[in-house]
């Protein structure tokens, strides 16, 4: 009777081992995808860079203040968003500690009575910690939004002031033929008939 009991307190440690195993897992899940935006936000950086390079470098770009404007405020907000991703993954990685340091203290807890607190309080700093970044990244979610919707508003701009300029070389050229007709009517009109 007593080595079932051993067995069965054995299976119930291992049972209140898994439960932070599955918390672990979420965790690097977690990690993992948040490390692809992170990467996502560095590649974009660097395109930003690169074009406030040769904006810097070519003067022939059209509306160039706007479009230093327009990189500046991409630029500030990846920045941001850059920070958010980079504490979330902070609070997803002191998660995903302490679920380990839970796991292990359950065992702890087995041995030691007095202890068995401990793993609940490692659980409950796990769990606040796993919330906190993923409130982070919703925040930077709806960053990254921000960023895209402000970026397509500038694209709608450019493409506004293109066809201003289009309308406007269209409306000049139309002008000028006209302007030349005119003259060429003027000056058939005004030529002096032969002296007979």
């Amino acid at each position: 009777m007593e080595e079932l009991t051993r067995a069965l307190n054995a299976l119930n440690i291992l049972s209140l081992m898994i439960t932070p195993a599955v918390l672990i897992s979420a965790c690097g899940a977690l990690i993992f995808s948040t490390s692809t935006r992170l990467g996502r936000i560095v590649d974009r950086v660097r395109n930003l860079s690169a074009s406030i390079e040769d904006l810097s470098k070519n003067e022939e770009i059209d509306f160039p203040d706007e479009r230093f404007a327009e990189a500046e405020h991409q630029l500030a907000i990846h920045t941001r968003r850059s920070r958010l991703i980079q504490n979330s993954l902070t609070s997803f990685y002191v998660a995903l500690s302490l679920f380990v340091a839970a796991a292990v203290a359950v065992s702890f807890a087995a041995i030691f009575k007095y202890a068995a607190w401990i793993p609940n309080l490692l659980a409950i700093g796990g769990t606040l910690f796993l919330f906190y970044g993923c409130i982070l990244l919703i925040a930077e979610t709806r960053l990254a939004v921000r960023a895209v919707n402000a970026e397509m508003a500038f694209t709608l701009m450019l493409r506004e002031r293109y066809q201003e300029h289009r309308t406007a070389r269209k409306t000049g050229a139309l002008d000028l033929a006209a302007l030349k007709s005119a003259a060429a009517k003027y000056a058939a009109s005004s030529e002096t008939p032969p002296v007979q």
